[in-house]
């Protein structure tokens, strides 16, 4: 029998294990939905921005002691990327009048299908609506898109993000939350 999946929040103990997970995710998962240049550029576009960890809105989720996923939801202006991509904004946002961001969100290969993801994005709105926001807003990789749509996200803009590798395609997403 499968262990029950469990929540913490991440530290920055935990970088290493998170770092190699979104590095094999980005490798297998993507595959399938962008051709090998277009891969490699996607790995500007992706990461883990510590501030999320620094915030406590950051969540790891195993299954029996085995890091199965993570992903974080933010109440500041940055849309995606990691610690080293352009255009970080910290500024934080109006949960009147602006939505929260879902980010980062990755989910071990051998995890997939296993209700990660829906974890994840569960105790990120959750967490956003009890800070006060009305709506999430996130960037889906083109892998990731249809996961979102199933969760209720809808299209606001298709965008390729520029990079020095190349343009990545991504879907810019919102849902309401009340």
């Amino acid at each position: 029998m499968a262990a029950a999946l469990t929540h913490r929040l991440a530290t920055l103990a935990d970088l290493p294990a998170l770092t190699a997970l979104m590095a094999r995710s980005i490798e297998e998962l993507q595959q399938p939905f962008l051709d090998p240049p277009t891969l490699e550029a996607s790995k500007a576009t992706m990461g883990l921005d510590t501030q999320l960890i620094e915030d406590g809105t950051y969540f790891l989720i195993e299954d029996g002691g085995r890091l199965a996923g993570c992903g974080g939801w933010s109440a500041r202006a940055t849309l995606f990327g990691g610690d080293h991509s352009a255009g970080r904004d910290t500024r934080m946002l109006d949960p009147a009048t602006e939505p929260a961001r879902v980010r980062a969100m990755y989910t071990h290969p051998d995890f997939v299908r296993r209700g990660v993801g829906r974890l994840v994005i569960g105790l990120c709105e959750g967490a956003a609506q009890a800070a006060g926001f009305r709506s999430v807003t996130l960037v889906a990789t083109l892998a990731g898109e249809p996961f979102y749509r199933a969760c209720g996200y809808g299209e606001v803009e298709r965008f390729n993000a520029e990079t020095p590798g190349g343009a990545v395609p991504l879907v810019r997403m919102v849902k309401t939350l009340l």
